[in-house]
């Protein structure tokens, strides 16, 4: 990276049929490419011959950088640096929750590197509508005041920081409230249960994106992560079906 910066990366490589697109994993906010499903996703692909990539992003797993000080903007940037310099032809982007937001932003800014969108419980604008919006008068005060306030998480033991400057950049990169400028075919999966990202957000993806090749599927008492072994299995069927839609 021009920073000097380093993004950590896994590519599973194939040999696959010409003209086959490539599968690029883009996972969560505050999560890493060793989690279940990015590490299923890779494994289903070698199984099948396919070549799939997953990465970290800056302040995430194995990546360089302090967490706390990643934005959407730096994460957008270290994955467009992935999909360029890392990736071959085009892509099946994989993205869960913040990896969904930043997946229609490539998919907007780089149609002819996208293929196709898989998204896992996604959350764009989530910045805003998940999080400044839910915030009290006093959680709002905080963080003009001191810079960040510290959010407890149920996936992790200790609380991490969430900045302002990540929700005043985040403001730059809103998308739900305008059409989606994207044409390839989108697959949504997304659990009613989910408490941190609700099914409804999907619903308004459905309602930005321009592509009339989208469909959603609803996991009554699915989670936000969607990692059980069911959840695995729809996952590959998804991808596969992509797969088998774009070489007809």
């Amino acid at each position: 990276m021009p920073s000097g910066e380093t993004v950590a990366y896994s590519r599973c490589t194939q040999q696959t049929a010409p003209d086959t697109p490539e599968i690029l994993w883009l996972g969560g906010f505050h999560s890493d490419m060793s989690g279940t499903k990015a590490l299923a996703l890779q494994a289903w692909a070698g199984r099948t011959n396919n070549t799939c990539t997953r990465f970290d992003y800056f302040g995430h797993g194995a990546s360089s950088g302090a967490f706390e000080q990643g934005t959407i903007s730096r994460w957008l940037d270290d994955s467009k640096a992935v999909l360029e310099r890392v990736t071959k032809g085009p892509q099946i982007l994989v993205g869960s929750s913040m990896g969904g937001w930043i997946s229609l932003l490539l998919a907007r800014d780089l149609p002819d590197r996208v293929a196709g969108l898989v998204l896992i419980a996604p959350a764009p604008d989530f910045t805003e509508d998940l999080m400044w919006q839910s915030f009290t008068p006093e959680m709002r005060k905080r963080m003009e005041k001191e810079g960040h306030i510290m959010r407890p998480s149920q996936y992790d033991e200790e609380p991490y920081e969430i900045s302002m400057a990540l929700i005043e950049d985040g403001r730059r990169h809103l998308i739900l409230e305008e059409p989606i400028a994207v044409s390839c075919p989108v697959r949504i999966l997304h659990g009613m249960a989910d408490p941190d990202v609700p099914w409804k957000h999907s619903l308004k993806i459905v309602q930005a994106v321009t592509s009339e090749d989208l469909t959603v599927t609803f996991v009554k008492g699915g989670d936000h992560r969607l990692s059980t072994p069911k959840d695995i299995t729809l996952l590959e069927r998804t991808v596969n079906g992509l797969l088998e839609d774009l070489k007809t």
